[in-house]
């Protein structure tokens, strides 16, 4: 189901992201919760497998995958979904190239940020070379480290403060905000995780700290939130494709009402319709 694209973000979601970690941080550092800001090991495993799920249709982490989906995010790559046009897949491409000064990417580094800049999903420059590149690199580990550093500055970790911030506290709710930061990318626009959260907040009249709302009634609202927003993004550009990501919010309303909130496999997971994926420990 990879070909319907149900984790690219828009350059209105993603683009600029590293300057708004701190207006996302500082309000919630008071009031965070460390059950709600580090998952095991174990359940970080399984937040990672369901993005991957999301992402690729794979519980197995892609950092080799690459494409060019033609929805206006340039090359989408790697285990989240990195776009050339958003300036994520430029953070990857330079966090290897620290690691790696001499790597077959580098010199794609020049073309990575001209479209970063200017939010251009065009691909010249970057064609079958750099794919092939893309790939051979992702048998580094040093360039899965990249990866998986960037997920961790510009997603999870942002998605978690937040989730701390407003009183979440199981770890399903920080994998929900995860994959929400994922394809909704954190930035101050519409369609991105603050504002659905502001839009929860005000349609169950709280957020889930307050002693009247509980956790999984606030988390169900925000999924159905998140949801109508995938079918009519304010982003115009992400009507194309993103109605027909509403499988992984389904997916995820599946394990809230089933009352997986530990994350403890065994989960059952079928985004699409069409292909159960169980995840075992």
């Amino acid at each position: 189901m990879r070909s319907i694209s149900p984790g690219v973000v828009s350059a209105w979601s993603r683009g600029l992201m590293l300057g708004v970690l701190v207006a996302l941080v500082s309000a919630s550092a008071s009031m965070a919760t460390p059950a709600a800001n580090v998952l095991t090991p174990a359940q970080r495993h399984v937040a990672d497998e369901l993005v991957s799920i999301f992402e690729n249709s794979s519980p197995t982490i892609r950092y080799d995958y690459i494409e060019d989906l033609h929805d206006g995010c340039g090359l989408t790559a790697g285990r989240a979904g990195f776009c050339s046009a958003t300036g994520d897949m430029l953070e990857t491409v330079e966090a290897y190239a620290q690691r790696r000064p001499d790597n077959g990417l580098v010199a794609y580094l020049p073309v990575l940020r001209r479209r970063a800049a200017s939010g251009s999903a065009s691909t010249d420059g970057l064609g079958r070379r750099f794919v092939a590149a893309w790939r051979a690199a992702s048998r580094d580990m040093a360039f899965r480290a990249a990866q998986d550093d960037v997920v961790d500055e510009l997603y999870f970790e942002p998605a978690a403060e937040r989730a701390a911030a407003i009183g979440l506290r199981t770890p399903l709710a920080v994998a929900i905000f995860y994959d929400t930061a994922i394809e909704h990318g954190t930035a101050q626009d519409a369609d991105g995780l603050p504002a659905l959260v502001a839009r929860t907040r005000r349609r169950a009249r709280g957020l889930p700290a307050a002693p009247h709302i509980t956790e999984r009634r606030w988390l169900m609202t925000f999924l159905a939130v998140r949801r109508a927003d995938l079918l009519a993004p304010h982003n115009r550009a992400r009507r194309v494709d993103w109605p027909d990501s509403v499988g992984r919010v389904d997916a995820l309303a599946h394990l809230l009402r089933a009352g997986h909130a530990d994350l403890e496999p065994p989960l059952a997971v079928d985004p699409w319709g069409d292909n159960v994926f169980t995840l075992t420990r």
